[in-house]
């Protein structure tokens, strides 16, 4: 088992590193956001998806060394958190410990990805309600109807009240 632990131990590392590498990513993104520069935005969206795609290649790993402990210790592998993993080394204090750290840092590079990330989903919503904004801006000036288009005469231009230009209205 101890071999079986120290492949989790290595996953766990590898995941937390790319965690770390969508952290900055995330992070480059904010200001990106802020100017509303769409094609760095992309960029970044783009290397971030890579990154994505590494981590859940790196995650179906976790789950198999998961499920290989799982089995050497007669656990079900739906309910065998680390945690109890962490408690159950008690008598390997190295590994424990290389556990635990792994654990404390995944958690705490995940919980500071879903505050940028949340930030910049906000950051994004306010750039849409803007550009609905004008767009809806530019759509009503167009369809606002003529007024105040006066001619020298004090007349509306292309009005003329009370019939033709210039002539009689032989219908009254």
């Amino acid at each position: 088992m101890a071999s079986l632990m120290q492949v989790l131990i290595e996953t766990l590392d590898k995941e937390e590193k790319e965690y770390a590498a969508l952290l900055k990513l995330s992070q480059k993104k904010t200001p990106v956001i802020i100017e509303g520069n769409v094609e760095k935005l992309q960029k970044i969206t783009d290397e971030e998806q890579v990154v994505i795609d590494r981590l859940a290649a790196i995650d179906k790993e976790r789950e198999q060394s998961m499920a290989d402990i799982a089995d050497v210790i007669n656990r079900d592998v739906k309910t065998l958190k680390l945690s109890y993993l962490i408690d159950m080394l008690d008598k390997r204090p190295e590994e424990r410990e290389a556990l635990a750290a792994i654990h404390d840092r995944i958690k705490a590079t995940i919980g500071e990805l879903r505050l940028i990330n949340d930030q910049n989903r906000v950051l994004i919503e306010q750039s849409l309600d803007i550009v609905n904004f004008n767009l809806n801006l530019v759509k009503s000036m167009r369809q606002a109807p003529e007024t105040g288009n006066y001619t020298r005469n004090a007349g509306i231009a292309g009005d003329h009240m009370g019939g033709t230009a210039g002539g009689f209205d032989a219908k009254q």
